[in-house]
């Protein structure tokens, strides 16, 4: 095994046991605290499933947007900020969730309510700025842009499958990008990166949130973009940050179940996330609320 092919088997091991950055605890509708950080702020982390303790859920709209009923209660954030989200769709979204929940409330699935919170209590208090250069620095270790000389058929494979990805990208946002086997990375050029600070500044708050937050799932800028951008779909997104350990699942076969439950994991989370962004780019308002007799 080559150097580089031994260190990014060891940076894909410590991410895939890396807890989730900001994982909320998503809340009953009197929201409860979380335990404090090693940095001093509340972390939010999935509490134990809960029994199902509310009937109906519905939207109203308030002051500040559009707000989630649990029977008459108001959901609430972890730091017991009202649970308010600026459009209707998302809204009906969440609420879908929490009416999804069977006898109990499994929180680990329900991903909007997760990324609302976030954007609500915004618990590391970064601004706008700071989470779009958290975003951008992703380049310098972007999945799709560090290559492995060897074995030489997962080379041609990552040749392949992430060259059209990264053609586009550079093609989309008249950028130079590239790649390299080198253990360094690629070098990215300043004016990339700033291209990709503008482009993203032109989102509000709430989406680069979950822009953010897919972009951590699929440890790449590029495939998040092309994502978002509706240039591949879900499933191809998710297979291609998962190329490596697909090569070795099919040369080597697989754990049972533990594969195929990893995989739906992070196409769940990747397929929230997207819509999540879309969600919160747009200000129609529904005219049909669901959930509602």
């Amino acid at each position: 095994m080559s150097s580089v092919a031994m260190w990014r088997g060891c940076r894909r091991l410590w991410w895939a046991h890396s807890p989730p950055a900001r994982l909320p605890r998503p809340p009953p509708a009197d929201a409860g605290g979380g335990p404090v950080g090693s940095c001093g702020r509340r972390a939010y982390v999935p509490p134990a499933e809960r029994k199902r303790f509310y009937q109906n859920v519905s939207i109203s709209q308030g002051e500040g947007g559009f707000e989630i009923n649990l029977d008459h209660r108001k959901l609430k954030t972890p730091q017991a900020k009202l649970f308010t989200v600026p459009s209707e769709a998302l809204a009906i979204a969440v609420a879908t969730e929490w009416d999804s929940q069977k006898d109990t409330i499994k929180f680990y699935t329900m991903h909007l309510t997760t990324l609302c919170n976030t954007a609500l209590d915004n618990p590391t208090q970064r601004n706008k700025t700071q989470l779009i250069r958290a975003a951008v620095k992703f380049l310098e270790t972007d999945t799709v842009c560090y290559r492995v000389e060897e074995p030489p058929a997962l080379a041609e494979l990552q040749k392949n499958e992430w060259d059209p990805v990264v053609a586009w990208a550079e093609k989309r946002y008249n950028v130079t990008i590239g790649s390299s086997t080198s253990i360094l990375g690629p070098n990215i050029p300043a004016s990339t990166k700033e291209t990709f600070v503008n482009h993203l500044a032109s989102y509000n708050m709430w989406a680069l949130q979950g822009i953010e937050f897919v972009i951590t799932q699929l440890k790449s800028l590029i495939l998040s973009m092309s994502l978002i951008d509706r240039h591949i779909t879900v499933e191809k997104a998710v297979l291609l940050s998962r190329l490596e350990e697909e090569y070795q699942i099919r040369r080597w076969g697989n754990v049972e179940w533990a594969h195929d439950y990893d995989l739906c994991e992070l196409r769940a989370r990747t397929a929230a996330g997207t819509l999540f962004v879309h969600l919160c780019s747009e200000s129609s308002t529904v005219k049909h609320k669901l959930l509602q007799d």
